[in-house]
């Protein structure tokens, strides 16, 4: 079995599509840099040579990538077009978005053979918005528990509490709402915060606040493991590789009440839900689980148990191996 999978680089599913690569034989992630996709007719250049089983990708730019008589499968990791994400786009981004990008959607939709979507909500909004009838099938992304794991260092414990913000510096992702929360936290808690992977950006310096840069994805679970909470305030999420991946090593999540979060985070056992853009009641959680070190551990614990048991990357590989193959037998 040979997939090629074309995609830009630098997004949390690029990183899901070399997980692929390195586990399903045959598998060739085609990565290419995301500036190309200004003129998306350079990308029939990508994946081109061989005779590939399956061409496996995202909606966005399939078509320029599909080859006559290949079967396609495109993977919905969050759904761009989402009318209710207009207000945080750009007015460039917003046109882009309703014409060429709506157009090249609705094309991969109409030459897919397959269609995943890495949550509930996504499938769910996918087919609301596209008045899709076709099934498409739910692959929650999985977290390799083998690397991400709890540590005993945590447990040791120092007298301060360490909060990791990951993820790209935006008002999708709530990183407008740091500043707020910061000011509203207890003495003794800091907020450590990745600066993504798209940028060096910092916010306005807080005493509360700590910008630990670029960070590889190699080097996550050394550091979900220097922190004690996580702090998720995005406003959507197609899945929310973040917060899973911190549940894997044991971590409590404050996270917003939307989307595919609550899919993954449940209210009071692994963490607290929260309303999107309430700084307030963000920080009265994390001050909250701050104040009792058995809570962390307790919510930890449940995270932990909760991600071998449904989120696992044995378990999501095993779903694409399986998808593929029957896309292969129907085709």
């Amino acid at each position: 079995m040979k997939i090629y999978s074309p995609l830009a680089r630098g997004n949390g599913a690029h990183i899901m599509h070399q997980i692929l690569e390195s586990s399903i034989p045959g598998y060739q992630l085609c990565a290419y840099n995301p500036w190309w996709t200004l003129f998306p007719p350079a990308l029939y250049a990508v994946c081109r040579g061989g005779h590939p089983d399956i061409i496996h990708s995202t909606p966005d730019y399939a078509v320029f990538s599909t080859l006559r008589h290949i079967p396609l499968v495109i993977t919905f990791h969050g759904y761009t077009l989402d009318r209710a994400m207009r207000q945080y786009n750009s007015p460039l981004q917003n046109l882009h978005y309703s014409t060429d990008l709506k157009w090249l959607t609705r094309k991969a939709i109409k030459r897919a053979s397959a269609i995943t979507a890495v949550s509930r909500f996504t499938a769910e909004l996918v087919r609301k918005d596209t008045g899709l009838e076709q099934k498409i099938r739910v692959i929650y992304n999985g977290i390799d528990e083998t690397q991400f794991v709890p540590t005993a260092t945590r447990e040791t414990g120092s007298q301060s509490i360490n909060v990791l913000f990951s993820g790209n510096l935006t008002h999708k992702k709530g990183a407008n709402l740091l500043p707020d929360i910061a000011a509203r936290l207890n003495p003794g808690i800091k907020i450590l915060y990745t600066s993504g992977l798209r940028s060096n950006k910092r916010l306005p310096a807080h005493p509360a606040l700590q910008c630990m840069g670029r960070v590889p994805y190699e080097a996550m679970p050394q550091l979900y493991n220097k922190c004690d909470i996580l702090l998720f305030p995005t406003v959507r999420e197609g899945f929310g590789l973040a917060a899973a991946e911190a549940m894997a090593c044991g971590l409590p999540v404050v996270t917003t009440d939307c989307s595919s979060l609550p899919e993954l985070v449940d209210d009071s056992k692994g963490g607290f839900l929260c309303p999107a853009g309430d700084a307030e009641f963000f920080a009265n959680r994390i001050n909250e689980l701050a104040d009792s070190r058995a809570l962390r551990i307790e919510m930890g614990e449940y995270n932990r148990t909760r991600v071998e048991q449904q989120f696992t990357l044995k378990r999501m590989i095993s779903d694409y191996i399986e998808l593929f193959e029957e896309t292969i037998s129907h085709h």
